[in-house]
């Protein structure tokens, strides 16, 4: 019998949820994001203070007026670019999809900054000649409690005539991170996949990995550790998930005993 999955957000998580019996298990890139990311502040400081630069005299003429808008605009650049990012990185996605599905995708309406991106990935097709097996179906860990929709799964040959599965991941990104290895281990050592109708099949046998990151000015399809050991660090994240978000929030009990409400006036109040 079919199942069919839907999402949910939760904050800033994504859920995946069996309709039939509606049981709800985190999404991969999800537990991903439980990795520590301590650039991340620096990045946006420099992103805020960049902004604050290249738009001087306007945010000097709203300043003049409005303080705590011309602070949100300059606190905001980071949230911006990653907007137009995701914007562009999801309409990428949508044509690589129709692309790799043996879809005619017209440029001629097209804006121009997709087609950089259109005409790499067409040249990725042309150059290494993948077989599409399935693409964008969730990958589903009965055992292990998590979810993920995978871009693609290849069939593709080597220099000898040699074929392997490859899972796939695209990237649109500025660069290619290591965490990509954990996100293309628990989609390809998840129990099973689920298409958009429901029908559920055992997770193929993969052989590797692989993400192929496509940028405005070019594209690169590079392997991508595949193995054992990297799918046991993201079952630990696995685990600091439910740590996180459910365990934590039980682990501090009601006081024994309390009391002081009325605050005493110490010496060095009294003189400063």
């Amino acid at each position: 019998m079919p199942t069919k999955v839907s999402t949910i957000q939760r904050g800033n998580s994504r859920f995946y949820v069996n309709q039939e019996t509606k049981e709800t298990v985190p999404g991969v890139t999800t537990v991903v994001g439980m990795l520590p990311k301590p650039f991340l502040v620096s990045w946006a400081a420099k992103m805020a203070a960049e902004s604050a630069v290249d738009n001087l005299p306007a945010v000097t003429a709203i300043a003049e007026s409005d303080p705590d808008g011309a602070i949100d605009f300059i606190k905001g650049a980071h949230w911006r670019y990653t907007k137009t990012r995701k914007e562009i990185g999801s309409d990428a996605h949508d044509m690589f999809e129709r692309m790799i599905r043996g879809e005619s995708v017209s440029t001629d309406y097209m804006p121009d900054v997709m087609k950089p991106y259109h005409s790499h990935f067409a040249e990725f097709l042309d150059v290494v000649q993948p077989e599409l097996i399935r693409a964008e179906d969730v990958a589903w860990s009965d055992e292990h409690k998590y979810a993920g929709s995978f871009d693609a799964l290849l069939r593709i040959k080597d220099e000898t005539g040699a074929s392997a599965t490859v899972v796939v991941d695209w990237k649109t990104g500025k660069s290619t991170y290591p965490e990509v290895a954990l996100q293309m281990a628990a989609y390809g050592f998840a129990d099973r996949l689920i298409d958009p109708d429901g029908n559920t099949i055992p997770m193929p046998h993969v052989d590797a990995a692989a993400v192929l990151h496509v940028t405005e000015d070019q594209w690169a399809f590079k392997p991508v550790r595949f193995d054992a050991e990297v799918y046991s660090y993201f079952l630990r994240l696995r685990e600091v998930f439910d740590w996180d978000r459910e365990v934590s929030k039980t682990v501090i009990g009601k006081p024994f005993a309390k009391g002081g409400s009325k605050r005493i006036t110490t010496g060095t109040q009294r003189r400063g």
